[in-house]
C-alpha cells in the first residue's frame, strides 16, 4: 500500500477514534489534522516496532494482548508529540481514553486496508 492511502486509511481511523471515544480531541483545522495523522503513521510505523520488540517477554506471556497496550503507548507518544507541535490532538487519560481510541484506530485500520487491499 502506498504512502498517500496509507495516510487516507490512518486518517479515516483516526477520525473515527476521535469521533466514538469521549476523552480524545482534535482540535484545529483540516491541515493539523493532516500533520497529526503523519505523526500517528510515524508512530505505528518507527516507535511501535520498538516497543513491540523490547516488551516481546510480556507479549509472549500474554498471548498477544500486550500488544493492545504497545499501540495504546505508540498513540500517547502521538499525543505528546501533536502538544509538543501545538496541533491540538489530546487525550484525558491514558487507561480509557489513548487505549480505546488505540483500540479503534486499529480495527478501523484493519478492515479498512483489507478492503483497499483486496
Amino acid at each position: 500500500m502506498n504512502l498517500v492511502l496509507r495516510l487516507v486509511v490512518t486518517g479515516a481511523a483516526l477520525w473515527s477514534a476521535v469521533y466514538l471515544v469521549p476523552g480524545l480531541e482534535l482540535d484545529g483545522n483540516f491541515l493539523d489534522f493532516v500533520f497529526v495523522t503523519a505523526i500517528v503513521l510515524l508512530a505505528n510505523g518507527v516507535v511501535k516496532p520498538i516497543i513491540n520488540f523490547f516488551s516481546l517477554p510480556l507479549i509472549l506471556l500474554t498471548m498477544g494482548l500486550f500488544l493492545l497496550v504497545t499501540n495504546a503507548i505508540a498513540l500517547q507518544i502521538a499525543v505528546w508529540l501533536s502538544g509538543a507541535f501545538g496541533l491540538g490532538f489530546t487525550s484525558s487519560g491514558f487507561f480509557w481514553a489513548t487505549f480505546l481510541g488505540a483500540l479503534v484506530v486499529s480495527v478501523v485500520r484493519m478492515i479498512l486496508e483489507k478492503i483497499l487491499t483486496d
